[in-house]
């Protein structure tokens, strides 16, 4: 079992930055990748951006050159720096943990984006 807890979320204008964290417990040995996710009202959950357990990143079209995924192994916490941020960007953000057979997931973190 994966524990996960987000943290960072907030109100801030456009233009602006937040780093939203997400701290994980539990059998964390076996996690391959980890990942934000995001959900905005009355849309599907979407994938932000993710980072294998080699280091390897992979951004969607719209986290490209604002958002940054990083991950310390140390302290078992993922990251998402996000800059330049849009009114679009506002949403629940979501961790996720991805072993070989399971999908774990945070509660969730609320980004509002102000114009």
């Amino acid at each position: 079992q994966v524990q996960l807890v987000e943290s960072g979320g907030g109100l801030v204008q456009a233009g602006g930055s937040l780093k939203l964290s997400c701290a994980a417990s539990g059998t964390i040995f076996t996690i391959n990748v980890m990942a934000w996710y995001r959900q905005a009202p009355g849309k599907e959950r979407e994938s932000v951006a993710g980072i294998d357990s080699d280091g390897t990143t992979y951004y969607t079209d719209s986290a490209k050159g604002r958002f940054t995924i990083s991950r310390d192994n140390a302290k078992n916490t993922l990251y998402l720096q996000m800059s330049s941020l849009r009114p679009e960007d506002t949403a629940m953000y979501y961790c996720a943990a991805k072993t070989g057979l399971t999908a774990y997931w945070g509660q969730g973190t609320q980004v509002t984006v102000s114009s």
